[in-house]
């Protein structure tokens, strides 16, 4: 059996380390250990074992997980290597050959090329610009049917840095309960709010949510690559045995390094230093939109360190952004990534001079776009 090319991990894996400006990322400028230890916790990793662990997550942080999610102890929580993992488990173990497949666009497409080489029926549904990057909700409805047995959705969004209201929370849970089906609910930017104000997990809503965080994202920590899934006992027990097959477990040394990380005052300090970071971020990144308004159409995340930009270069965006890699080392994603030609991804979580270089390497391809 053979599985499509992931495009977006593909063309970062091969080109990330080898250009001058990388703005692809989707997180945030991570942390080094001293930044983000004490003395004594920096002393305590000399004198860890480096075995196995326990497989599924250690007690600790598996507790540590599970207080951000109300309602849910250890036995809900499966830790994996990364949130990848997570996803992946969840696609392998809840989906059969022809099931039904809902799944929001754009989104990170990894679950998508899964779906499809597991032989489900992959139904999309979209997010429109013009209603401020949230789904039509009577579109959403006239989707999904009786047949439908997953639902995934991402909240806060990649690529649009989007989050779902009320309304759609509701009537996604509504119809999901409707048909008896899983929600697959990708939350690896929560944490990550513009405004500070966390949004509530899906989980929870159903009986039958499987909620995916880590800490690559929100916490600006992905070389730890700690993710985990939150789920009724019975389906994080059945993930566990899925996992057994795939990493069968994480690595010590991240998961007490994660573990002290989820601790209320170190969250805290960790997610206000990346809302910090990423308002003047942004802040730039608007005047530079704003000054070339005849250029892009854009409406700001409410999360995350990407922004998603439509342009109206007469350009594929595929050829774009290798114009951009080639001839000024600078590597973007394009929107074709997403299946959404005339849009490009910024990442703009790196620290502020590295972004504003960055666009300046951008502002050069422009000029000379524009004067051809």
């Amino acid at each position: 059996m053979k599985i499509e090319t992931f495009d977006l991990e593909r063309r970062q894996s091969l080109w990330e380390n080898f250009v001058d400006y990388n703005l692809t990322e989707s997180g945030i400028h991570p942390f080094t250990l001293e930044e983000l230890l004490d003395s004594s916790q920096l002393k305590e990793l000399h004198n860890i074992r480096i075995g196995y662990g326990q497989t599924n997550g250690s007690i600790g942080l598996r507790d540590a997980i599970s207080r951000l999610y109300p309602t849910s102890n250890r036995e809900n929580i499966l830790v994996t290597n990364g949130s990848a993992e997570a996803n992946f488990i969840t696609i392998w173990s809840i989906l059969e050959k022809e099931d039904e497949y809902v799944l929001m666009l754009p989104n990170y497409m990894q679950t998508w090329g899964l779906a499809k080489f597991f032989g489900a029926k992959v139904k999309p549904f979209y997010l429109k610009e013009e209603l401020n990057w949230q789904p039509d909700l009577e579109e959403l409805k006239n989707i999904i049917t009786t047949n439908t047995k997953l639902i995934s959705v991402c909240n806060p969004n990649n690529p649009t840095g989007s989050i779902l209201n009320e309304a759609a929370v509701k009537c996604i849970a509504d119809l999901a309960n409707d048909v008896e089906a899983f929600i697959h609910s990708d939350e690896v930017y929560r944490g990550a709010e513009l405004n500070g104000k966390e949004i509530d997990t899906f989980y929870g809503k159903s009986d039958k949510i499987i909620a995916v965080g880590g800490l690559s994202k929100a916490y600006s920590l992905p070389g730890l690559r700690m993710g985990w899934m939150v789920a009724p006992e019975e389906i994080a027990a059945k993930a566990w045995a899925y996992h057994d097959y795939t990493t069968i477990s994480p690595s010590v040394l991240s998961q007490q390094i994660a573990e002290w990380a989820l601790q209320p005052a170190k969250r805290d300090m960790i997610l206000a230093r990346n809302r910090k970071l990423l308002n003047e971020n942004l802040e730039f990144f608007l005047e530079w939109v704003e000054t070339r308004k005849h250029l892009f159409s854009f409406i700001p995340q409410k999360a995350g360190a990407m922004s998603f930009i439509r342009y109206f270069i007469d350009i594929n965006s595929t050829e774009l952004t290798e114009k951009l890699r080639k001839e000024k080392s600078l590597l973007i994603v394009a929107g074709d990534s997403f299946g959404m030609d005339k849009y490009l991804r910024i990442g703009i979580g790196s620290e502020i001079e590295y972004l504003v270089k960055g666009l300046e390497r951008f502002e050069e391809m422009l000029e000379e776009l524009i004067d051809s």
